[in-house]
């Protein structure tokens, strides 16, 4: 096989026509150099160049092989350019999944960063919940997903790394019939209740309250939080959600949380979830790294 090196010798040769400048071009003696195309030309069965005093020109077999060679190492250069542009996280894509919380706490800030920071970064992102994230992961359309982990099924293939616990609650507007001071689950009840997909243990804990009925069909579930939210803004409809995805509404004074003393404190608790043998991108790396500062973040400052 005939490697760059050897092609880059061709292509000089063609362009000095002249073995000594090539040979001082490429950095070698002349006669190392004279034995670089010697045994191109052994190896291919061709005779590449025509050998006059004082002239060295191309044959036509060396002007074919010269007319694709200067492609390739055109090409070999992009290469190797774009390698370490990528490596800069300068150049490339990446494609990541957020569940509906990540997508409305820590997604905003996320996606801003890169594209500043990267703008000639491609991302694609896709926003579900983390079962529907969990088949892309694993048909490998997208290289990691940040979502509610509770449920994930037992899997060695997957890399489940922590990252933040969002404190949820119950949420209804200013003006809602159940006004301030405490109320009792019974009362939230009737006046319906939208959520995004609930894991499987808070779903537990409000079964043990006696609240599971209710909670089998809620009014309103969708992967959603921000029309969840403007729901509960329009209607008398009892949001359920994380504090800091409504941190805003309640600072603006649109959205209030209901004190319920019989309902623990429940979390939403999000992860970072990859295939465990599958090396990610630096841009991949980056963003996991950008989600990680941003719920610390999120985390000392209480929200």
């Amino acid at each position: 096989m005939i490697n760059l090196n050897q092609y880059r010798h061709v292509l000089t040769l063609a362009e000095e026509r002249h073995f000594a400048r090539a040979a001082e071009r490429v950095h070698l003696s002349q006669p190392a150099f004279s034995r670089s195309i010697q045994a191109i030309e052994a190896q291919l069965g061709l005779r590449l160049f025509e050998r006059q005093p004082g002239d060295v020109r191309p044959t036509p077999a060396g002007a074919f092989l010269v007319e694709r060679a200067r492609r390739l190492l055109f090409e070999a250069r992009c290469l190797e350019r774009d390698l370490a542009l990528y490596l800069d996280h300068q150049l490339g894509d990446v494609a990541f999944g957020m569940g509906p919380m990540p997508n409305v706490t820590l997604g905003p800030k996320v996606v801003a960063e890169v594209r500043q920071a990267y703008p000639q970064i491609r991302m694609r992102l896709e926003i579900s919940n983390w079962a529907l994230l969990l088949e892309r992961l694993q048909l490998e359309e997208i290289e990691f997903f940040v979502a509610e982990v509770r449920d994930l099924p037992q899997d060695a293939a997957l890399q489940v790394e922590p990252l933040m616990r969002q404190a949820g609650r119950f949420y209804v507007r200013a003006d809602h019939p159940l006004g301030p001071g405490e109320h009792r689950l019974a009362e939230v009840w009737p006046y319906g209740v939208g959520t995004t997909r609930l894991p499987a243990a808070l779903k537990a804990v409000l079964g043990r309250l006696g609240s599971e009925d209710a909670l089998a069909q809620p009014a309103l579930e969708c992967d959603d939080p921000r029309l969840l939210h403007q729901i509960g803004l329009s209607t008398d409809t009892v949001i359920a959600t994380t504090e800091l995805a409504v941190a805003d509404l309640v600072q603006q004074g649109l959205l209030r949380a209901l004190h319920l003393p019989e309902l623990p404190v429940v979390h939403a608790e999000m992860g970072i979830v990859r295939l465990r043998h599958r090396t990610p991108s630096p841009m991949a790396l980056k963003v996991i790294e950008l989600f990680q500062r941003f719920a610390l973040g999120a985390q000392d400052s209480g929200a």
